[in-house]
């Protein structure tokens, strides 16, 4: 209840952003229990309906990622004095966001449960001229918990997702620090408490935060990411092929495991080049303005790193298939609305890790603003640090891609 009545309250941005998610939730449910249809159809095919079941991965994989960069953008999990008096810890709030989480996947779990009845004719009407009943297998009894297990997949990953990355310690809500400053007195005229009689009530202040290191995966990104060109390269030959859902062209399974091996590369590295990124520009005498933009760079590397690693690539995957296809097919719905998702939630959560980036330099923009820096100096900044990442990813992403598509062209 306390969830429900915190996510009634929240901001509209928040809210939209929670509908975002339960859209993504209800497109990849859609996609499932599409896949539940086709093997209710073809009963005799269980290879098929395994590979549309694992074509369903990768759009779970970033609906549960934006998922999780929603929950953490939620001002719902910061400690607050009010709460924390009531026994709302980090705790309890990063439960409460789990729970919200879970709340929102299972909105869109319903709704893809209603459009696929709608679809197969259980509910009143049948669009579409009954056209998508013979390949939902209308005819057929829909074993319902076959369909509730698939659509329950998404929300628990989800929710136990956003619980472990919310979790006091790893970047969750943390506690707010005793600061040593004067109490005010329970009537609240202002007078000061007397001073603490006993050690157990001395105010202990926040420790010194020190600088954050590098990020120390750019070693570990380049071995995947060499590891993954060379599969690729290997597995060109005659082999085994694998056929995707809806009309995805061809490739080997080789090929498909050294695209993802390069893809787990480009996560890995990019946290390490988006730091790399705000040494550049740093560098050679640096002036206020390009030291302000690489430090807060450096800073958010983790934060900003990995989503847009995602989005790396996705986009050089997107590119490769594209452009050197063995052949080019009239893509089916399905896998329209796989891509659409895929590449739907990687560029939201980029967006959100940039939202989270900037509540996080709230208190640091504030003060530079007390302090007298005008807002075009903070907005060039911001600018400058999104030019920089432009510049150093968009051209590694075409390489990759590049390199990636060549077993594809053979």
């Amino acid at each position: 209840m306390l969830a429900l009545r915190l996510a009634r309250g929240a901001h509209p941005l928040l809210q939209l952003r929670r509908l975002l998610v339960a859209a993504a939730s209800a497109g990849t449910g859609f996609l499932l229990l599409c896949t539940l249809g086709h093997a209710m159809g073809h009963p005799d095919a269980p290879g098929g309906s395994a590979l549309r079941l694992a074509w369903c991965a990768a759009p779970g994989a970033a609906t549960v990622y934006f998922a999780v960069a929603v929950a953490r953008t939620d001002p719902g999990t910061r400690p607050r004095s009010g709460l924390a008096a009531i026994g709302l810890g980090p705790a309890r709030l990063t439960a409460l966001s789990a729970v919200t989480t879970a709340l929102s996947t299972l909105l869109g779990s319903l709704l893809a449960l209603l459009v696929f009845l709608h679809l197969r004719g259980d509910l009143p009407g049948l669009p579409f001229g009954g056209a998508a009943a013979g390949f939902l297998a209308a005819d057929r009894p829909l074993p319902l918990p076959a369909a509730l297990t698939l659509l329950s997949l998404v929300p628990i990953a989800a929710s136990t997702a956003a619980a472990l990355a919310l979790r006091p310690g790893n970047g969750g809500p943390r506690p707010a620090g005793r600061r040593g400053r004067a109490r005010t007195a329970p009537g609240g005229d202002g007078t000061p408490d007397a001073p603490p009689s006993g050690p157990d009530e001395t105010p202990v202040p926040d420790p010194p935060t020190a600088p954050r290191p590098a990020p120390g995966g750019l070693p570990w990104g380049v071995a995947a990411l060499a590891a993954g060109l060379a599969v690729e390269a290997y597995a060109s030959r005659p082999g085994p092929a694998l056929h995707l859902s809806g009309g995805l062209p061809s490739g080997q399974v080789g090929v498909s495991a050294g695209w993802a091996l390069t893809a787990l590369g480009l996560v890995l590295a990019a946290p390490a080049v988006a730091h790399l990124c705000g040494r550049l520009l740093q560098a050679v005498r640096p002036g206020a303005l390009r030291l302000l933009a690489g430090r807060g760079l450096q800073e958010d590397a983790r934060r900003i790193g990995r989503p847009l690693g995602v989005v790396c690539a996705v986009a050089s995957g997107t590119y490769a298939m594209a452009a050197y296809a063995d052949a080019r097919p009239s893509f089916g719905p399905l896998t329209t609305l796989g891509a659409v998702l895929v590449a739907g939630c990687t560029l939201a959560t980029l967006a959100t890790a940039s939202v989270e980036a900037r509540q996080t330099h709230a208190d640091t923009v504030a003060a530079l603003v007390r302090l007298g820096a005008p807002a075009t100096v903070l907005r060039t900044a911001a600018l400058l640090r999104a030019g920089v990442l432009v510049a150093v990813f968009a051209p590694l992403t075409w390489v990759v891609a590049e390199l990636a598509a060549v077993p594809l062209a053979s």
